[in-house]
């Protein structure tokens, strides 16, 4: 299963805190299309039919079936530049981040 770091959890936290959002609201990633290796992340106000939920200190993040299979043993990390924009970052293994 996907592992957050704690830097993904704050930044996801951060992300889906609007009041106005739904409080199951997380971040839902999906595979490319045509077997691509690229990932889309977006927004989700709650899990599509048949994602996988991973769930860290109230960070959501809901899997597509085809992206939970690619980062079955991946770490998602994140983090924000001095600009305020946030990165994403995959790598192998929970250990890589730990």
């Amino acid at each position: 299963m996907l592992t957050l770091t704690s830097g993904a959890v704050q930044v996801i936290r951060t992300v889906t805190a609007n009041p106005e959002l739904p409080p199951e609201t997380g971040i839902r990633i999906t595979s490319g299309v045509n077997g691509s290796q690229a990932l889309t992340l977006s927004v989700a106000a709650r899990p599509e039919q048949g994602d996988e939920v991973v769930e860290a200190e109230g960070a959501r993040v809901y899997l597509e079936p085809t992206a939970a299979t690619m980062l079955e043993d991946k770490t998602l990390d994140a983090e924000v530049d001095p600009q305020g924009d946030v990165a994403f970052t995959i790598a192998e293994g929970p250990e890589a981040m730990a």
